[in-house]
């Protein structure tokens, strides 16, 4: 039996640091933290560089480039894919084939290629699938 891991999208990074909207922020707290515990949270450099960009330049206050580097330094334990050529061709597909944004693409591709079972984001239909990934959004009522 394969274990359920779970590749986290960047929104749900952000909401877990950025405390505006206060249901979201707690949402996506509890759930990292059950990520953290359980060892099944994934996610790839993409995450991180979007993390990275928004942290310090769309929150308010942003965070410093010192706070955003150690979010990062802690969840690169949980990167197991990183951008390469043929994830960007790969995804190209997807996008064309599913009618999709190319970076939602790419991130589906890149949790299709860490073994995923699935994928939490704010950013795709709830319920969706994609071979063996099935698409949560831990923000509506389930």
């Amino acid at each position: 039996m394969q274990l359920r891991t779970t590749f986290v999208d960047t929104n749900i990074l952000i909401y877990s640091h950025d405390i505006h909207d206060e249901a979201k922020h707690r949402a996506a707290e509890n759930l990292l933290a059950q990520l953290w515990t359980s060892g099944l949270g994934i996610l790839s450099t993409q995450v991180l560089q979007e993390f990275y960009s928004a942290a310090t330049r769309k929150f308010r206050p942003p965070l410093t480039p010192t706070q955003a580097r150690q979010v990062v330094g802690d969840y690169s334990e949980w990167c197991r894919v990183d951008t390469d050529p043929l994830l960007i061709i790969s995804a190209s597909r997807l996008s064309e084939q599913h009618s999709i944004n190319f970076w939602d693409a790419l991130i589906i591709e890149a949790a299709l290629r860490a073994g995923a079972t699935e994928l939490v984001t704010e950013d795709l239909h709830h319920g969706r699938r994609f071979s063996q990934l099935t698409v949560r959004n831990p923000f509506c009522a389930q």
